[in-house]
């Protein structure tokens, strides 16, 4: 595939090395796949699965997993993980969450999808493929980071957004999946009814054994939102601007303890669709 035709959400996440924010989030990952109910067997699709945060935990509580997500250095990243646990019931491959058409209909117990499918354009479209690979009686969970929210992600998203060109016409902001109407609207026109769909505020914690700042470089030198935003600052004359607000940022919401550490958590939606 060349540059002239990559798909530009598959472009932002083959930007720059998103592993190396994940390792930040592997704690809250397995906490998150050990509370929604897989067990040995469960068929899960982890769909926008990164390097595999969450379809690793999932494979070791003894379920069939399959990791599909966009940025192909990921995938990449992901059976590289998957074999060095020797994981061989986790598999992963490239694929576009709004268009899951290889993959047959009601395949899988769980689907599950954290800070993955809402990046993806289309959301209609992959609240439909979400259901429809779905088996009846299983579960969508996702999780969406809060447009407005004034923790760690939502605010690194609008700071960076801030300093970035205009979207183009017709873009979807993937914040939209953060807010209930949005998603009982978008799980409703794939015809599910509103009592099955729950949504909860949630908690996801990034750990990283560095200071502030230090993590922060991490998003400006490997988070394809980030980098993009930096990129835009710098054309404007405007990076150390930048670079200051983001500093505040990570700064003030650092809960750790001990000054040579980072723990900041970040609120996010939890999404459980029952098919």
């Amino acid at each position: 595939m060349t540059t002239d035709t990559i798909n530009p959400n598959q472009a932002l996440w083959e930007k720059g090395d998103f592993s190396r924010i994940a390792i930040t989030m592997r704690e809250s990952g397995e906490a998150l796949v050990a509370g929604i109910g897989i067990t040995v067997g469960s068929r899960v699709l982890d769909l926008g699965c990164g390097d595999g945060t969450t379809a690793l935990p999932a494979a070791r509580l003894g379920a069939d997993v399959l990791g599909v997500d966009i940025a192909r250095n990921l995938v990449a990243a992901a059976k590289r993980r998957a074999e060095a646990e020797a994981l061989r019931n986790c598999r992963f491959q490239e694929g576009d969450a709004t268009d899951l058409s290889g993959l047959a209909a009601g395949s899988f117990d769980f689907v599950v999808s954290i800070f993955g499918a809402m990046f993806a354009p289309r959301p209609f479209d992959v609240a439909k493929e979400m259901v429809r690979v779905t088996r009846p009686g299983g579960q969508i969970v996702m999780g969406n980071w809060i447009p407005g929210d004034p923790t760690l992600v939502a605010q690194v998203l609008r700071i960076s957004s801030s300093y970035s060109p205009p979207p183009p016409e017709g873009f979807v902001s993937p914040m939209t999946w953060g807010i209930e109407a949005n998603v009982a609207e978008r799980f409703a026109a794939a015809g599910i009814p509103q009592k099955q769909i729950s949504c909860v505020k949630d908690i996801y914690t990034f750990r990283a054994p560095k200071r502030p700042a230090e993590l922060l470089a991490d998003f400006r030198n490997y988070y394809g939102p980030t980098m993009n935003a930096f990129a835009a600052a710098e054309r404007a004359g405007r990076a150390e601007d930048l670079q200051r607000e983001l500093e505040s940022l990570f700064e003030r919401e650092n809960r750790s303890q001990t000054p040579e550490a980072t723990v900041i958590p970040a609120t996010f939606l939890r999404v459980t669709v029952r098919v």
